[in-house]
C-alpha cells in the first residue's frame, strides 16, 4: 500500500509541474525575446551613440553584468517571498528597461542604454531561472522533462524578438529601434501576466524559519562541484565563440546577412532539442548526455578551426548549439539533485552566480581574444575547459559507480 501510495504522490506532483512547466515555457517564449532585442541592436545603437566606435557593444556586455548581478538578489527574494513573486519582480525590472533603452534613443544618452541593457540583464537572471523554477514541484524522475519544456520556450523566443525588431525598428521615426524597446517592455507584461498562474509552495521549512544545510556545506560537495564546473564550462564557452561569430563571419570576407543566419540557426540548435532532451536523460542518464553535449562542443570548435567558409561557420554554430542544451539541460539536472526543497533557492541562485559570472569574463575576454588571436584562436579556447569538465565528470561516475558496488 505504501508503494501505491507513493506512486500517487508522485502522480499527483507531476501533474501539478506539468501545469507548471507549461506556463514556464510559455513566460519563457516572451521573456527570451527580451536578449534578442539586446544582442541584435544594441551594437548598432551603441555604434550611434557611443562616444567611441570601440564601445559600440559595451551594451551588450553590460546586460551580462546584469545577469551576473541579478541571481543571488533573485535567490533570495525566492527563498524569503517565493518563487512566484521574485519572477514577478523580475518582470517589473524587465518592462522598466524597454522603456528606459527606448528614453535613451530618444535623449541620445549612451550611459541611459546602456543602464537599460543592465536592468534587462537584471531581467534575464529571472527568466534563466525558469528552468529550476519548473523543477520545484517535479518528482525526481520528471525533472529532466520540465527543465527541457522550459527551455523549448527559447525557440519561440528566437522568432519572436528578430520578429518584433524587423517589424518595429523604423515604426517611430527618426527614433531607430524605439518602437522595438517598447515591444521589448510589452514582452516582459504578458510573460508577467503568464506567471500569475504558476503555482509553487514556499518550502515547509522556509515557513517555520529554517533553510537547510549552510550553503558551503552543499557547495563543497563533489557532486555540487561537478555540477557548477559543467554548467560554467557549457555556458561560458559557448558565449564566448557564440559572441565572436558573426564579427568574425563579416572579417573572413562573408555578409552580415549570412551572419545573422549563422546565428539563428545557432540558437534553434540551442533550444529546439529541448523538446526530446529530457526524454534522452531519462532513457540514457544525465552524465551520459553531458558528455555528448561537450562531445558535439569539441567537435563543433574542430569544424570551425578546419575552414572559414560559410559552411564551416554554420556547421559549426549548429554543433555548438546542440552541444550546449545536451549539457547545459544536464548540468541544471544535476544541481537540482544537490539540494532538498528547503535549500534550493540558495544553491540555485548560487550556481548561476557562478554562471553567469564566468559568462561575464568571457564576454568581456571574447572581443580581445578576437581581436589579437583571431577566430581559430578563440576555438582552441573552447576545447580544454570542456574537456577537463568531461574528465571530472567521468571520474565522478566512476567513484558513485564504485561507492554502489
Amino acid at each position: 500500500m505504501s508503494a501505491i501510495a507513493g506512486l500517487s504522490t508522485i502522480a499527483a506532483e507531476d501533474r501539478l509541474a506539468k501545469r507548471n512547466a507549461l506556463v514556464l515555457a510559455v513566460a519563457q517564449a516572451l521573456s527570451g525575446g527580451n536578449n534578442a532585442v539586446i544582442v541584435l541592436t544594441g551594437g548598432i545603437v551603441g555604434a550611434l551613440l557611443a562616444p567611441d566606435r570601440g564601445m559600440a557593444t559595451l551594451s551588450i556586455t553590460m546586460m551580462v553584468v546584469g545577469m551576473w548581478a541579478g541571481t543571488l538578489p533573485m535567490g533570495w527574494m525566492a527563498a524569503n517571498y517565493g518563487r512566484r513573486f521574485a519572477l514577478q519582480m523580475g518582470t517589473i525590472v524587465g518592462v522598466s528597461s524597454g522603456l528606459i533603452s527606448c528614453a535613451a534613443v530618444m535623449l541620445g544618452s549612451f550611459a541611459l542604454f546602456c543602464f537599460g541593457a543592465f536592468c534587462g540583464g537584471l531581467y534575464a537572471a529571472g527568466h534563466q531561472s525558469y528552468r529550476f523554477a519548473a523543477a520545484d514541484t517535479a518528482s525526481e524522475q520528471f525533472r529532466p522533462k520540465a527543465v527541457s519544456w522550459v527551455l523549448a520556450g527559447g525557440v519561440f523566443a528566437s522568432v519572436i524578438g528578430p520578429q518584433l525588431i524587423i517589424y518595429t525598428q523604423n515604426l517611430w521615426q527618426p527614433y531607430l529601434f524605439a518602437a522595438s524597446y517598447i515591444g521589448q517592455a510589452v514582452l516582459a507584461a504578458l510573460a508577467g501576466m503568464v506567471l500569475i498562474f504558476l503555482k509553487i509552495p514556499r518550502p515547509a521549512a522556509r515557513r517555520q524559519g529554517g533553510g537547510g544545510r549552510p550553503l558551503m556545506e552543499i557547495v563543497l560537495t563533489q557532486r555540487f562541484l561537478i555540477a557548477v564546473a559543467c554548467g560554467v564550462a557549457t555556458y561560458a564557452m559557448m558565449n564566448l565563440v557564440m559572441t565572436s561569430a558573426p564579427l568574425a563571419m563579416v572579417d573572413c570576407g562573408h555578409s552580415v546577412t549570412d551572419a545573422t543566419l549563422g546565428l539563428q540557426w545557432h540558437m534553434l540548435a540551442m533550444f529546439a532539442p529541448s523538446f526530446f532532451t529530457g526524454n534522452l536523460i531519462q532513457r540514457f542518464g544525465v552524465n551520459r548526455m553531458v558528455l555528448t553535449g561537450f562531445a558535439l562542443m569539441v567537435a563543433s570548435a574542430l569544424v570551425s578551426i578546419s575552414g572559414i567558409t560559410v559552411a564551416h561557420f554554420w556547421t559549426g554554430l549548429i554543433l555548438l548549439g546542440l552541444g550546449w542544451n545536451f549539457a547545459f539541460i544536464g548540468a541544471t539536472t544535476m544541481v537540482t539533485k544537490c539540494h532538498g526543497p528547503e535549500e534550493r533557492n540558495k544553491v540555485q541562485a548560487f550556481n548561476d552566480f557562478l554562471i553567469f559570472g564566468s559568462m561575464a569574463i568571457g564576454s568581456f575576454a571574447s572581443g580581445k581574444i578576437l581581436a589579437t588571436l583571431g577566430w581559430i584562436a578563440i576555438n582552441e579556447v573552447l576545447i580544454p575547459p570542456v574537456i577537463a569538465a568531461a574528465v571530472l565528470l567521468i571520474w565522478l561516475a566512476l567513484r558513485e559507480r564504485r561507492s554502489v558496488a
